[in-house]
C-alpha cells in the first residue's frame, strides 16, 4: 500500500510547485492510473515514492514505511520502472541483475535461479551476451521490468512503460499487471495512452499542474463506454406524456438544458436506431437523434479544458 498525503515538491520558486498537495492512496491489490498533460507532476510523484528524490513537504509511506525516515525498508518495498532506464552502457545483464540482487535480503531464495526466471520472463534471456548498450529501448524496459522484481516487492510503478514498445512488448506489460495486481500487490500506472489506462485500471488520478484534479472509480470507468442518446423533439411540451411512455422502454430519461438525454440504456448498441425508429412511427418530429460514448481521453480533456492533445505525453 502506499500512502501519499499533503506531498509538495518545489524544484524552484519561480516555476512554482511540481506536484502541489497531493494527497493519494494506491490500495494493495490495485491499479490506479495516473494521467496528466506533459509536465502535470507524474513522473515527480513516481521518483518522489521511490525515494528518488525527497518530497519539499507532506509525506509518503510504503506499507506504513516512511520514505525519509525509513528509507530503507520503504525503498525495498517499491519497484520502480522508469520511462526511459539508464545503465552503464558496457554493463552485461545477468551481472547487473547480480549486482542489483546484492542490495536484498535472499530469505533463503535462490537468488541465481530467480534471476534467470525473471530474464527468461521478460524475454532477454536470449540476449545475455550482450551489453546493453547493444539493448534497444524496448529491452531495456522489459530488462527494468525484471530488475525491480528481484525482490518481490509489493508496490510497483510503472512510469510510461508502454511508451515505445513494439504491440507483443505491449501486451506482455498488460499481462504481468494484471498478474501482479492478482497477487494482491498495489500498483501506480502512469501512461498517456490512456486506453490502456481506462481497460487496466481499478481507479484513475487526473492531475493538473501538480495538483489532483478527480479520482475516477471503477464504476465511473465502466460508465464512460456506456452509450448516452441526445434528443430533441419538436413541440416536446405537446407529445410529453407519448415521449416518456416510448423512452421509458429503453432507459432513464433526464432532462438537461432543454434537451433529453437517455441513459442506462437497455438495448445492444446495434438496436439503438429502433428507439429512433419508433419515436418516428408514433408521429413525433425528432430534430436531433445523437448517441454518444464518452472514452477516458474525451473526458480527461473536457474536465481539464484542453484541447490540443500534442501536449498530452
Amino acid at each position: 500500500m502506499i500512502n501519499i498525503k499533503n506531498v509538495t515538491k518545489i524544484y524552484s520558486k519561480k516555476m512554482g510547485p511540481a506536484v502541489d498537495n497531493l494527497t493519494l492512496d494506491i490500495m494493495d491489490g490495485e491499479i490506479m492510473g495516473l494521467v496528466g498533460l506533459n509536465g502535470a507532476g507524474k513522473t515527480t510523484t513516481i521518483r518522489m515514492i521511490a525515494g528518488i528524490i525527497l518530497p519539499t513537504k507532506g509525506n509518503i509511506k510504503v506499507d506504513g514505511f516512511d520514505i525519509i525516515k525509513d528509507k530503507v525498508k520503504a525503498s525495498h518495498n517499491i519497484g520502480w520502472i522508469p520511462e526511459f532506464p539508464n545503465y552503464e552502457p558496457n554493463a552485461k545483464p545477468l551481472s547487473l541483475m547480480k549486482y542489483y540482487a546484492g542490495f536484498y535480503e535472499n530469505n533463503g531464495i535462490d537468488m541465481s535461479k530467480r534471476i534467470m526466471e525473471l530474464l527468461e520472463m521478460v524475454g532477454v534471456s536470449n540476449d545475455l551476451d550482450k551489453k546493453l548498450r547493444e539493448y534497444s529501448q524496448g529491452m531495456k524496459k522489459r530488462f527494468a521490468i525484471a530488475e525491480s522484481l528481484i525482490n518481490d516487492p509489493k508496490n510497483l510503478l510503472f512510469d510510461e512503460t508502454l511508451n515505445g514498445l513494439d504491440p507483443e512488448g505491449v501486451k506482455f506489460v498488460r499481462n504481468l499487471i494484471i498478474e501482479l495486481k492478482s497477487k494482491g500487490r498495489s500498483i501506480l500506472l502512469s501512461s498517456h495512452i490512456l486506453s490502456e489506462v481506462e481497460a487496466l485500471a481499478d481507479r484513475v488520478a487526473i492531475i493538473s499542474y501538480g495538483k489532483l484534479v478527480k479520482i475516477l472509480t471503477k464504476k465511473d470507468l465502466k460508465n464512460l463506454g456506456k452509450i448516452k442518446i441526445y434528443i430533441q423533439i419538436l413541440n416536446y411540451d405537446l407529445n410529453e406524456e407519448k415521449i416518456k411512455i416510448i423512452l421509458s422502454r429503453y432507459g432513464e430519461i433526464n432532462k438537461i438544458d432543454g434537451e433529453i438525454v437517455l441513459t442506462d440504456i437497455n438495448v445492444k448498441d446495434d438496436d439503438i436506431p429502433e428507439i429512433l425508429n419508433e419515436l418516428v412511427s408514433a408521429g413525433l418530429s425528432v430534430k436531433k437523434f445523437l448517441p454518444v460514448g464518452e472514452s477516458l481521453e474525451e473526458y480527461f480533456f473536457k474536465l481539464i479544458g484542453e484541447k490540443n492533445e500534442t501536449n498530452f505525453l
